[in-house]
């Protein structure tokens, strides 16, 4: 792992990317999006400073467990600049998205719990897929290929 000297305040994208694993490529795309910040020198290259690799840490966990950008944009604007945070400001932060995350785990359970049934049976149908069709929400309407042409017909304006 590449070592930056305490002294060296702010790194290159360069430096960033290597401690941080993220291809610069991504680093420039975080940038973008305004997760993260850099300031330009005279020469116009990009300098960070040492608290964005832990800022970049948490963008990419968060990513790995499926939080959008734009919310990860939102609790990254809560942070403190110019300081890193602490443990206390990362666990204030991954406590607010403990309810979506659980959630998104009960969602892939039900997924990982059915997906051989919904392949398995090969019916192409609405009518009684879990998955597609959890408690049989569109049983009181339509089903199975009815149902996507009904959609058609009404988004295509005939």
């Amino acid at each position: 792992m590449h070592r930056i000297p305490e002294k060296i305040h702010e790194l290159t994208v360069g430096q960033l990317s290597a401690r941080s694993g993220a291809a610069v490529s991504a680093l420039h795309f975080y940038e973008s999006k305004g997760l993260i910040r850099s300031r330009r020198t005279p020469g116009n290259q990009r300098r960070y400073t040492r608290d964005t690799l832990r800022r970049v840490a948490f963008i990419r966990a968060a990513q790995r467990v499926g939080i959008p950008l734009a919310t990860i944009r939102e609790a990254l604007a809560e942070l403190p600049e110019e300081r890193t945070p602490t443990r206390d400001d990362w666990a204030r932060l991954s406590e607010a998205w403990r309810s979506e995350l659980d959630e998104r785990i009960r969602q892939l359970n039900r997924l990982r719990d059915h997906l051989t049934d919904c392949i398995g049976c090969g019916c192409l149908s609405l009518e009684g897929c879990v998955l597609s069709n959890p408690d049989d929400v569109f049983g009181e309407r339509l089903t199975g290929s009815r149902l996507m042409t009904e959609s058609r017909k009404k988004g295509s304006g005939d």
